[in-house]
């Protein structure tokens, strides 16, 4: 449904890794909202959204993009990157994280999320 407005957004690229010329597919930031909203929406590649969704694979060096993610203009990317950092709970992405400013309602987001 947002497809063509995300393609436009992200420049067809990921938009956690900047992956090009692969496919990409809507994903969802939580909470999702109960009506579809493309502020809650991403276009990730297969391997963020696998790694995403399956911790127990995730390469951590494939997550070192994230130093620029959580620097994006759209919140929902933002989030996403911010809630993945604390995930990896590594001392580079711990690093990455003390520099950052988030928006109040950014780091509330990043509070609610679940993944």
């Amino acid at each position: 449904m947002f497809g063509k407005d995300l393609t436009r957004r992200s420049g067809a690229c990921c938009e956690l890794c900047e992956a090009s010329g692969v496919s990409l597919a809507v994903y969802e930031v939580p909470p999702v909202p109960v009506d579809p909203d493309i502020a809650h929406c991403v276009f990730l590649c297969a391997t963020c959204r696998d790694q995403i969704e399956h911790p127990k694979k995730r390469d951590l060096d494939h997550w070192r993009c994230l130093g620029k993610a959580i620097w994006s203009q759209e919140p929902a990317v933002q989030a996403l990157a911010v809630r993945m950092l604390r995930d990896l709970n590594s001392e580079w992405s711990d690093e990455m994280l003390e520099t950052l400013y988030l928006d109040p309602s950014v780091s509330d987001w990043v509070e609610q999320m679940a993944l």
